[in-house]
């Protein structure tokens, strides 16, 4: 038996069979290869290629025709089965003799330099999709097809390096049981995504360091401690077994707390709002009685499409989203693209510190019509219901005038179209230093502040939130962010302006002491631990709240803020 250790990013205990993911990046051999090898390569070429489109028929068969990821998918079968194509192909091989991942790499990234250089925009994205097709279709030369899932019949705990959002997307969590990845932070997007599906999941879990994991082995994962355990013993999985149907005790033992006021004993509510990334989320807040949605984030449309969605197609989801709440206020938060949220088809050019570059407000500003076709569909969609929309990255006022004159401007065009449109209470995600300091200049603005912490801690110890060897000594908490916190809150209760929280640090029940403490009026959770939450906040007591805040805000160590968080009376 081992035991690794890794960070808990979405809890609960899972028991399945181990299956080892990992990006295969194959070095390319570029020596010639003798004349007799020639016809040799062309067949490999063909058995990769005939697999590979195997592998994609069966993925595809798993989705529905209006699927966007359909298409992709029919798409590239279609540039894998054009006969062309596989002259060129075998044309390179012949003429230059080199081997077929060589031809392969050379042939797809040219097609990909002819279509990136064509003028409609989607057609030239597309060529992000001919490089990742040139990936896929080496791995299969190489006797490797990557996120082949479609075969498991058991219970599995994924291993893996990393996933990308859109890898999560089509998971099969019928037999996915859990996620261990070698990377990756607490506030990183694949960790919210498990959070919200309510996956047990650990980051920053080295099982390749310890022993290499042979698929099949049988593992459990604790994500209760925060271990990964290969192998276990007969003894450790019975005591594992106990611990994980005392947990399942424990979650049905929150269902009580669901129909109770969001309110502390003394009396003082709070309400409690949900994450949510997708319409798929919409019924896990009506189970858990959440009081609406404190953070929509729309840039997922974007991951799960492959191009920029219309105004009608944008203005359906959101009426979709308003009507699955039963028209609770809902919160939009607009497309906040770029850092480590990567959308290929969007073709954004590299940035040497993209986290630093053109992301959140930046993008949207830097594309007036895209931004206007969104807050169009949102403006109409609050013709039905009421919505909060607010703006990512907001650092300066400056930014935020520039915003107010393209939401005047959308509400022309929709005045000049003859379509009804509703009003918007409009916000900002504070989540800079510079968002902090500047507050005064922008609240007169805006109807509502939400502290956005994920980054908001980056930004703030400068340290970035996915490296994994830096998550044990720049937590999400530490004595400067909490600062930030106070200051914020403390400038819009001066302002008569509420304030919300919507960063993932909101879904932890041991910070509920601290934040409510501190004054926050709404805290926006991933579902599947608002009634953990709910439950901290009506067996507490607001004063001692207060108290702890105050306490804890003095503190200047991280040790001792984590103690003191630790350590606090749950009543």
């Amino acid at each position: 038996m081992t035991t690794v250790d890794g960070i808990i990013v979405s809890a609960g205990i899972a028991f399945g069979q181990a299956l080892t993911i990992r990006s295969n990046i194959h070095p390319l051999d570029l020596s010639v290869i003798p004349a007799n090898k020639v016809e040799l390569e062309k067949d490999k070429l063909l058995r990769a290629v005939n697999n590979l489109i195997s592998y994609l028929l069966r993925c595809q068969g798993c989705l529905t025709g209006q699927c966007d990821n359909f298409q992709l998918i029919e798409a590239d079968i279609a540039l894998l089965e054009d006969s062309e194509m596989h002259q060129e192909l075998y044309q390179h091989i012949g003429e230059y003799r080199v081997s077929a991942s060589v031809a392969v790499d050379r042939i797809f990234k040219k097609q990909a330099r002819e279509m990136a250089q064509l003028e409609d925009p989607y057609l030239a994205n597309r060529s992000n999709d001919i490089l990742g097709l040139a990936k896929r279709l080496n791995s299969a030369l190489h006797g490797h097809l990557q996120w082949d899932l479609s075969s498991l019949e058991h219970d599995t705990i994924l291993l893996a390096d990393d996933l990308t959002p859109a890898e999560f997307a089509i998971l099969p969590f019928e037999h996915i049981k859990g996620i261990v990845l070698e990377s990756g932070g607490l506030t990183s997007h694949t960790a919210i995504l498990a959070r919200t599906a309510g996956i047990p999941a650990l980051l920053n879990c080295s099982f390749t360091e310890h022993e290499q994991v042979k698929d099949g082995t049988e593992v459990i994962l604790d994500a209760i401690d925060g271990r990964l355990i290969i192998a276990p013993t007969p003894h450790m999985h019975q005591a594992l077994t106990s611990k994980r149907d005392e947990e399942i005790a424990r979650h049905l033992a929150l269902e009580k707390f669901k129909p109770l006021a969001a309110k502390t004993q003394d009396g003082h509510c709070v309400k409690l709002m949900a994450n949510i990334g997708s319409l798929n989320d919409i019924s896990k807040i009506n189970d858990v009685g959440a009081q609406g949605v404190g953070l929509f984030r729309t840039e997922f449309i974007l991951m799960y499409s492959s191009s920029m969605p219309d105004e009608k197609q944008q203005y359906q989801i959101y009426c979709d989203a308003l009507h699955g709440i039963d028209n609770q206020v809902l919160t939009i938060r607009t497309f906040d693209i770029g850092a480590d949220k990567d959308i290929p088809w969007l073709g954004l050019q590299n940035e040497d510190n993209p986290a630093l570059g053109l992301r959140g407000i930046r993008y949207s500003l830097s594309q007036p019509e895209s931004f206007l076709i969104q807050v169009k569909a949102i403006l109409r969609a609050a013709n039905h219901g009421s919505i909060r929309l607010m703006f990512p990255m907001v650092c300066q006022v400056e930014e935020l005038e520039q915003v107010n004159q393209l939401i005047e401007q959308a509400k022309v065009q929709l005045q000049q179209q003859g379509k009804p449109f509703g009003q918007l209470q409009i916000g900002i995600v504070v989540e800079t230093p510079a968002s902090v300091l500047n507050l005064p200049s922008m609240l007169p603005l805006i109807d509502f502040v939400s502290i956005g912490t994920n980054d908001l801690t980056q930004y703030t110890l400068a340290a970035d939130r996915t490296n994994p060897q830096l998550a044990k000594n720049y937590p999400p908490l530490s004595p400067a962010v909490i600062q930030l916190i106070r200051l914020t809150i403390e400038q819009c209760k001066s302002a008569g302006i509420s304030v919300s929280l919507c960063g993932e640090i909101g879904s932890n029940p041991a910070m509920l002491p601290l934040l409510v403490g501190l004054g926050v009026d709404e805290i926006s959770i991933n579902p599947t631990n608002l009634l953990e939450v709910k439950a901290t906040l009506v067996q507490g007591n607001y004063q001692a709240f207060v108290k702890h805040a105050k306490y804890v805000s003095q503190l200047s160590k991280i040790n001792d803020v984590s103690r003191a968080i630790a350590s606090y009376n749950k009543y």
